[in-house]
């Protein structure tokens, strides 16, 4: 039996008529090398958004800045005209420059040029969800989220998600506007968002961790593949699954620019660790 991203559940996005399954997709690595530049192959690059949505997935997240614009002008070629219960979700609050640096910018008139740019890629009127890129806890929130807040009132974004924040930002983007998700940084050993997660649970507000499968050490990978060998899956899936069970709020959005691996992927979505897995796998942060 096919296994499809519906297997993760679904998450209602809180104060919207928005629900997607748990499982979704990152466009991220559709583009070339560290996400600049067009991809290697762009037929199958196509073709992986394509299936992604034949095995359930229908939360897509990109940003106009991955490639620059390769992912975004891929979404469209391969899904445009859109299935109704697709959900795209995009980043803004940088650029790259020719070199393929990252350049982070939040002035109001490029977080404005930002959103129109995706719009018209993607070849949509409104975008349903928009990260606001912060780049760490030094950066004021309050002036670009008050450029969100008036791009939400005039129709061009419907709802607002904030990435790279620490509790207190996102308290100060939670007293400007409604916040529907927070993307970060947040892994199987990179575990500094833990409250953070369970608050927003507590309040039905999304998380979404980027790099979800990154950073570990040779001895947290060699327990990792201890865990997945004994249960007969992959490292990769056994680490998602755990994603999963960390908290009914998260939505994982894994990225390849492979059908087989994303077939791995979603099949993380089936998978189910038990007490003694989960027990191992949460040691494994404490590991150096």
């Amino acid at each position: 039996m096919t296994q499809t991203a519906a297997a993760a559940g679904r998450f209602s996005f809180p104060g919207t008529d928005i629900s997607v399954n748990r499982m979704g997709y990152g466009a991220m690595q559709l583009a070339g090398h560290h996400a600049f530049g067009p991809p290697a192959d762009p037929d199958e690059a196509r073709a992986v958004l394509q299936e992604a949505l034949t095995l359930g997935v229908d939360h897509i997240d990109t940003s106009d800045y991955y490639g620059p614009f390769v992912t975004n002008d891929l979404i469209r070629e391969a899904l445009h005209p859109y299935a109704a219960n697709l959900v795209l979700v995009s980043k803004i609050g940088a650029w790259r420059d020719d070199k393929g640096g990252w350049i982070l910018e939040r002035g109001a008139d490029f977080l404005r040029k930002s959103v129109e740019d995706n719009l018209k890629r993607l070849g949509l009127d409104q975008m349903a969800i928009v990260n606001l890129r912060m780049g760490g806890s030094e950066d004021d929130i309050a002036a670009p989220m008050q450029v969100m807040r008036q791009m939400q009132d005039e129709g061009l974004i419907a709802h607002i998600g904030v990435s790279t924040v620490d509790a207190g930002q996102l308290q100060i983007a939670r007293d400007i506007a409604p916040i529907v998700c927070v993307q970060n940084h947040y892994n199987l050993v990179h575990r500094h968002d833990d409250a953070m997660i369970d608050a927003l649970a507590a309040d039905g507000i999304a998380y979404v961790p980027y790099f979800p499968l990154g950073g570990f050490t040779p001895l947290q990978s060699d327990v990792l593949k201890q865990v997945a060998d004994n249960m007969g899956q992959s490292a990769q899936a056994v680490a998602l699954a755990w994603l999963l069970q960390r908290s009914p709020n998260m939505l994982l959005i894994p990225g390849t620019s492979r059908r087989s691996h994303l077939r791995g992927n979603i099949a993380a979505a089936s998978l189910t660790l038990g007490a003694t897995e989960l027990a191992q796998m949460n040691a494994i942060a404490g590991m150096v």
